[in-house]
C-alpha cells in the first residue's frame, strides 16, 4: 500500500488524491496540454509540495485557489 495522508487521525488520502486530479485537470485544460505533461510540471512546484503536506491545509482549499497559487508561483497569469 502506498503513502497515506493523515490529518488529526483522519485519513485524508482520498481527499488529497482527488484534489490533485482536479487541479492537474484544470491546469491541463487551461494550458491545452495532456494530463501527464501537466502532472510532470506541477509535481516540481512548491504548490504541489504544500498540497501533499497535511499540516499546510492546502488540501482543504478549493481547486481554483490551488491553481491560482500554482500560477502565482510560476509568475504567470492565464485567464
Amino acid at each position: 500500500m502506498g503513502s497515506k495522508y493523515v490529518y488529526h487521525g483522519i485519513d485524508i488520502t482520498l481527499d488529497v488524491y482527488e484534489k490533485l486530479c482536479t487541479v492537474i485537470g484544470m491546469i491541463a485544460e487551461k494550458e491545452k496540454k495532456t494530463f501527464d505533461a501537466c502532472y510532470a510540471l506541477f509535481a516540481t512546484s512548491q504548490t504541489y509540495d504544500a498540497l501533499q503536506n497535511e499540516e499546510s491545509l492546502m488540501w482543504s482549499e478549493s481547486a481554483e485557489y490551488i491553481v491560482d497559487e500554482y500560477y502565482r508561483e510560476q509568475n504567470v497569469y492565464i485567464a
